[in-house]
């Protein structure tokens, strides 16, 4: 049990490593407050926070995936290697894709709401 709790400290710890390292990290967190505020504000549907939470879980996920990615490359291939870019590059296009894919969520639900 103890090494069960000790994961959710160890977990923590990645997050917080991801906030303080990655500035794309901290604008993601930054745009689910914003995001969340401007739910809370046009008293978002179930399902609308549904799909809000599962686009910014999708963004979050993959922007850590991504830094751990990169943290992996750059410890077995210090030096530049056109390998290691590809896989640093792709991982950071996971992160591109799963943002525009929230976006349009976000827009989806927050378009008609304001207009």
């Amino acid at each position: 049990m103890l090494k069960f709790i000790k994961g959710f400290g160890y977990a923590f710890s990645g997050i917080v490593y991801a906030f303080k390292t990655q500035l794309n990290f901290k604008f993601h967190i930054a745009a689910l407050l914003v995001t969340a505020v401007a739910g809370w504000h046009f008293t978002l549907s179930v399902n609308e926070w549904l799909w809000i939470i599962a686009a910014a879980a999708i963004v979050l996920i993959t922007e850590l995936l991504n830094t751990a990615i990169e943290v992996l490359v750059d410890l077995v291939s210090p030096d530049i290697n056109p390998k290691a870019k590809i896989i640093k590059d792709v991982a950071a296009a996971s992160v591109l894709i799963a943002a525009i894919a929230a976006a349009i969520i976000g827009l989806i639900i927050f378009i008609p709401k304001i207009f």
